[in-house]
């Protein structure tokens, strides 16, 4: 059948190329060798005088005869492809040529393009993998523009605790897939080169192979986006819960990514995992609390989740010792009897804000840190329920099956009715690509939105405390 196949061969990842394929491609002979060979071959075969011309139309065919030796078709040809290549991508009038006539023939095509990273800025092509992903910066001389706040991101502080983690238990281990600097592993890499390993665009792998370790007696800690786990569920579920192995799963990007578009928010990971029995699903309220989980996840024994946000942290002070969190344990922030703010994760500190805001109102909110998606702390929760008979649940994650589900489960499992819930969350829809303070608002699931949604769930507030407010 017709298919064209394009391998766009620019010899760059996010981090180094691991794999078989990627080596092949790489080697003395490959695509981009033979086209800088031919290039120069036909620019001194046109320089005969009267001949020349005849020649590079006679080196054509012979290279035709020669290509299957030479560069990588031969391979592609085995899997049933016609391999047409390699090809200069930065041509676009040779490219779009050649295009157009492969789209001619009746049988799969295979393309292979010649690119390089960065192409015509000069900055980009010396550092592809510093500008692949980059936020401001100086377009004159590359330089990056430093945040002045100095607050460390939840990537830099799960690199920095990954390290102490590896200090201080030498079964520990980082895994990641094509990720090491995007999940913040450069540093332990280097100091660790031997417990660091990189198993390329694989996550199903990645999961797999640390599932493996485990049963060796070592704790790996796969560090992998929150989005791209999900190519990984069938591993997490079989391979790792099933079992009970004491495997770590450190998901950045949880939440809502922002401007990484539609494809990169980790808005579905609660979901998926909260249903899988025997693994541990959290989430931290700052960067400090980020590193005591991860601690908790690697001496839980068992499998364990943690999902931490794209960006800095609130910029609390980080505790020098980590400590573990007793699992399935909330913290109450903030007591009040008007309404209960139950938060997860990133969208505790939004949460505490409008609680503040509704003091200011006369309407006294409690607020909880629920640290914990499974399990639950039941017992607080549905005391705290029962005592306001008012719950608002606060998640960076879809409404369906996430955080606010598992407590309306709860509360219907404890036989607890009366209680008016109230779930903020996201959207049975796609998160599509904008600023994430532009994409919370939307979802109400920044302060403004919280501090609205609490106001019509708790009435009108107490007439005395409005006095008091208005003096």
């Amino acid at each position: 059948m017709p298919l064209i196949v394009i391998l766009n061969d620019n010899e760059m990842s996010i981090s180094p190329n691991v794999g078989a394929l990627s080596a092949y491609l790489n080697e003395v002979m490959t695509g981009r060798r033979v086209t800088r060979l031919r290039n120069d071959v036909k620019q001194f075969l046109r320089g005969i005088p009267n001949v020349g011309e005849q020649m590079v139309k006679l080196s054509r065919q012979a290279e035709e005869a020669l290509k299957s030796f030479l560069t990588p078709g031969a391979f592609f040809e085995e899997l049933g492809f016609e391999y047409v290549g390699p090809l200069e991508g930065h041509r676009l009038d040779r490219l779009i040529t050649m295009l157009r006539n492969v789209k001619e023939h009746n049988r799969p095509v295979l393309v292979h393009v010649l690119t390089k990273k960065g192409k015509g800025y000069p900055f980009a092509e010396l550092e592809p993998t510093k500008f692949h992903g980059i936020g401001p910066f100086n377009a004159r001389t590359g330089d990056v523009v430093k945040d002045a706040s100095g607050i460390p991101s939840y990537t830099e502080v799960f690199g920095r605790t990954m390290i102490k983690l590896a200090r201080e238990n030498p079964k520990v281990v980082a895994i990641t897939a094509a990720m090491c600097s995007g999940t913040g592993l450069d540093a332990y890499a280097k100091e660790f080169p031997e417990r660091f390993f990189d198993v390329g665009i694989a996550e199903q792998h990645g999961v797999t192979f640390a599932a493996g370790m485990a049963t060796e007696g070592i704790v790996p800690v796969v560090a992998i986006y929150s989005t791209f786990m999900q190519r990984a569920y069938d591993q997490v579920l079989h391979d790792v819960c099933l079992q009970k192995l004491p495997v770590v799963l450190a998901m950045d990007r949880g939440g809502i990514a922002g401007d990484d578009g539609a494809t990169h928010n980790g808005v579905f990971d609660f979901s998926y995992l909260r249903s899988i029995p025997n693994i541990v699903v959290m989430a931290p309220r700052d960067e400090n609390e980020l590193q005591h989980m991860l601690k908790t996840a690697v001496e839980c024994g068992g499998p364990a989740s943690v999902r931490y946000p794209r960006g800095k942290g609130l910029g609390v002070s980080l505790d020098e010792t980590l400590k573990s969190i007793e699992i399935g344990k909330a913290e109450i922030l903030q007591e009040g009897a008007d309404v209960a703010i139950f938060a997860i994760g990133y969208t505790v500190q939004p949460s505490l804000d409008a609680a503040r805001r509704l003091r200011e109102e006369g309407i006294d909110a409690t607020v909880v840190n629920c640290r914990f998606v499974k399990p639950l702390d039941e017992e607080l929760l549905s005391r705290v329920a029962s005592a306001t008979g008012k719950v608002l649940t606060v998640e960076e994650n879809v409404l369906a099956g996430g955080f606010g589900s598992a407590v309306l489960e709860m509360l219907e499992e404890k036989g607890l009715s009366g209680i008016e819930v109230k779930r903020l969350g996201i959207r049975d829809e796609f998160v599509e690509h904008a600023t994430q303070a532009e994409m919370r608002h939307r979802y109400g699931i920044d302060m403004e939105g919280i501090l609205e949604a609490a106001r019509k769930l708790a009435g009108p507030a107490k007439p005395a405390l409005r006095e008091v407010v208005a003096k």
